[in-house]
């Protein structure tokens, strides 16, 4: 009895099992839930996020099966799309509403919040994932062995190592963090007019362009030799190859409609309940939305630290930026355009614009970090203690303050927070020039190499 309980295949019946109430609600109401119907706020939330929560665990599982079959980097940013749909379907409501009624002051505040959204999501990935994350990893080591974190002498001096075959995901990070400062200076005269910036189809094109290259590139990759597996990933990397194909791509499937329909509701159950308590909707859809939206996300990789394979969850983390900071922001103004009828640029005032630079400077702190593939546990509480209290000042100001004089004061402490990270970033960079040269020489090496194996590959070959 004990050794059927431990069977692999019970794990993922219970599994299945949390996921079968959202299920059954979602079927039983055509495909639309929202609190208060069929249940109020608080159920609306505990049932979906409970589907949340099972669908992850099934999306890692996946990731993990095909790891044997694809380059991991490849099924890494397979299991990143995934879990952070949510994200761009919330991100894309806001831009076809803005889109749709184009003109109006209500199409005018849905492009504002599609961006602020995309911002928000985009920061709490960092702020929030990749710091807590580094800092669960090194507690992890504690009590089970990581080969990836390194234990020091010093106060908070415990390191993450990171993967350096990460380089090729850092370096185009790199580039879309630094085409991302530029985005605001689109002239208002291509976006609609009134406006102090858009996200145009230009813009799409580069930063989707950018994904299709390295989605390019590491799919020419060859399929490493995977880590040794265990428990349920392991018994499906059992299953001869046709089989395992079927498993892989059913588990990502299933949890990606799981994940695809539940977040939306999970998130607009949390709104509702911060609404009910007074906080504003504009700070409910930029920070606890993508909080919720990002949540498959973090318990992923949460669940790849927890078995010791940190390096894995570093790499979902940084695939999940990288896709998010060029394929959401891109799709935008396709959306935008489509709702509008024609070629257009999603607009947004001087407030999004800042939110765009503290996003872009926040993300080249982030990478600065990592330009020598590591992040200290010091490094980590500077991430985390940034973002929650620039977070935690915007909302004492809006809440203390009367509308006009809050978003003066907003503005101030957005342009303070992007000149911190501007300066604590670039004094990284400089010191850590070497390291950076050699991240992008081993990003060179890396397309060379991925270019070359299917080129040397002999006539004939899989």
């Amino acid at each position: 009895m004990l050794q059927r309980l431990r069977h692999p295949l019970t794990a993922v019946a219970l599994t299945l099992f949390l996921t079968l109430p959202w299920l059954y609600t979602w079927v039983s109401h055509g495909g639309h839930v929202e609190p208060g119907a069929p249940y109020s706020a608080g159920l609306t939330v505990a049932v979906s996020g409970i589907a949340v929560l099972g669908a992850a665990f099934l999306l890692a599982w996946g990731a993990e099966t095909a790891e044997k079959d694809v380059p991991r980097a490849f099924a890494i940013a397979v299991l990143a799309v995934l879990a952070v749909a949510p994200e761009y379907a919330v991100d894309a409501l806001y831009a076809w509403q803005a889109g749709s009624m184009e003109g109006t002051q209500r199409g005018a505040d849905a492009a504002n919040l599609a961006v602020a959204n995309m911002t928000g999501a985009n920061r709490i990935l960092i702020g929030i994932g990749w710091s807590a994350i580094a800092l669960f990893t090194v507690y992890r080591a504690g009590a089970s062995r990581d080969p990836a974190v390194e234990h020091r002498e010093g106060f908070l001096r415990n390191a993450v190592t990171i993967d350096r075959d990460l380089s090729l995901e850092i370096t185009f990070l790199f580039a879309a963090t630094v085409f991302a400062f530029v985005v605001p200076f689109s002239m208002a005269s291509l976006n609609g007019g009134g406006s102090a910036g858009g996200i145009g189809l230009f813009d799409t094109a580069v930063l989707v362009g950018m994904y299709v290259l390295y989605i390019a590139i590491i799919v020419r990759g060859d399929v490493e030799e995977h880590e040794e597996q265990v428990g349920v990933p392991a018994y499906f990397q059992s299953f001869p190859k046709p089989a395992r194909i079927v498993v892989v791509l059913t588990l990502f499937a299933y949890s990606g409609a799981m994940i695809y329909t539940a977040v939306h509701p999970f998130a607009m159950g949390l709104e509702t309940i911060g609404i009910q308590y007074g906080i504003p909707e504009f700070f409910m859809i930029q920070w606890i939305a993508p909080l919720a939206s990002e949540s498959p996300e973090l318990i992923v990789v949460a669940y790849l630290v927890n078995k010791a394979r940190s390096t894995a969850g570093f790499n979902a983390l940084i695939s999940s930026k990288l896709n998010q900071w060029t394929l959401l922001i891109g799709t935008l103004a396709v959306v935008y355009s489509i709702a509008a009828g024609h070629f257009g640029a999603l607009p947004f005032d001087e407030k999004q614009v800042a939110e765009i630079w503290i996003t872009a400077a926040q993300s080249l702190f982030a990478l600065a970090i990592l330009s020598n593939f590591e992040i200290t546990m010091r490094e980590a509480v500077v991430l985390l203690v940034l973002f929650v209290s620039q977070v935690a000042i915007e909302f004492a100001i809006i809440r203390l303050y009367p509308e006009g004089v809050a978003a003066a004061l907003s503005l101030d402490v957005l342009y303070a927070y992007t000149a911190v990270y501007l300066v604590i970033g670039g004094y990284l960079l400089v010191t850590r020039r070497e390291e950076l040269r050699g991240l992008f020489a081993r990003t060179g090496t890396t397309v060379r190499d991925a270019i070359g194996s299917r080129d040397a590959r002999p006539e004939g070959a899989d």
